[in-house]
């Protein structure tokens, strides 16, 4: 669009929320190399841009000096100085909002993300649930986008290059010989969490093919004892969950054959590089929109809804319904096996 030269986007939220914004902001970079793009999130998720063309990163401190009305009013001084055209408000809460509309009084062209939150509740509701598939959410950001003037296609992704692994990563990793899986069974929410015996029969299923090396992700000292008992000193399974940065990290998952995930954000930073990546699906469920960017249906494995009619329960799996606790059970190890070897063998 005429005269916008620089658009700040906005996504403050979690980790996966903000790996979904990677491929819509790749294929904005692409089509519009004449346009600045200016992140505003955490500073922890700077890695995820890295190496994407014209775009920018800005730290939001909002525990800090941005926390409170007077910090987001420090923060839309700050921002002010960096000659922004207009805003894209991918978030849609109190504080991006508040953000968004500091910029529209000074009046800078915005645009805001719908987040479907009457979708959502029919979706997850007990009674007269509408069970149909909602807008995947980076489609809404490609809408959001529009809205500015800057239309784009996201149906013929364009992924960035398996990054080299560095040294540091490879006294974790070893060298790349046979097939790489990724292994990542924790999600915020219980109703997300696949039940520790059966990840354990598929983590023993997979590793009995010795071509395979398994590398399981998590953080902090109960998920790490949780990935050394599923690992058993297992020779072709390596626990790097506390030994790898973010970016590291990400050099590690670019380099998988396949990423197994929860409903999180692993798998969201698996897909937006290209790897294919098989989800588990429990309380939640793929049509709240939140199913991991261009993998195909074959790879969306969700629990037995003619068991658990009322599932999803809830779009984030925070909800807890009483007889819906082995709902993930329905979807046994050996899908999971079977799924992921048919991947690896067309990957071979």
């Amino acid at each position: 669009m005429a005269g916008i030269k620089h658009i700040l986007v906005i996504r403050l939220s979690a980790m996966g929320d903000v790996a979904m914004t990677v491929p819509v902001l790749r294929a904005l970079a692409l089509q519009y190399p004449e346009v600045k793009f200016t992140v505003l999130s955490r500073g922890f998720f700077k890695p995820f841009f890295d190496g994407i063309p014209n775009i920018g990163f800005y730290e939001a401190d909002v525990k800090g000096r941005h926390k409170g009305f007077g910090g987001l009013l420090k923060l839309y001084r700050e921002l002010k100085k960096l000659d922004i055209d207009a805003v894209a408000d991918l978030h849609n809460v109190l504080r991006s909002k508040t953000v968004t509309r500091l910029f529209a009084f000074s009046g800078i062209k915005t645009a805001t993300s719908d987040k479907a939150r009457q979708e959502k509740k029919a979706l997850t509701r007990a009674e007269n649930k509408i069970f149909k598939q909602l807008t995947p959410i980076v489609e809404r950001h490609a809408q959001t986008f529009a809205q500015l003037g800057f239309p784009i296609d996201i149906s013929v992704p364009v992924f960035p290059e398996k990054h080299e692994l560095t040294p540091d990563v490879l006294t974790v990793t070893g060298e790349k010989s046979g097939q790489w899986i990724g292994i990542a069974p924790f999600a915020q929410h219980e109703g997300k969490v696949y039940p520790e015996d059966l990840m354990q029969e598929v983590i023993n299923g997979l590793a009995e093919n010795k071509s395979y090396k398994l590398f399981l992700f998590g953080g902090g000292t109960k998920e790490i004892e949780v990935l050394n008992s599923f690992a058993d000193n297992i020779s072709n399974i390596v626990v790097i969950a506390g030994k790898l940065k973010l970016q590291q990290e990400l050099q590690l998952i670019s380099n998988l054959n396949v990423m197994l995930s929860m409903d999180s954000g692993n798998a969201h930073m698996a897909a937006m590089q290209g790897v294919a990546t098989v989800t588990l699906w429990g309380a939640t469920h793929p049509y709240a929109g939140f199913a991991p960017y261009h993998q195909p249906q074959e790879n969306l494995l969700v629990s037995d809804r003619e068991k658990y009619p009322l599932l999803p329960t809830s779009i984030y799996g925070n909800k807890k319904v009483e007889g819906y606790e082995d709902a993930m059970r329905t979807i046994k190890p050996q899908t999971v096996i079977n799924r992921i070897n048919d991947i690896l063998k067309k990957d071979a």
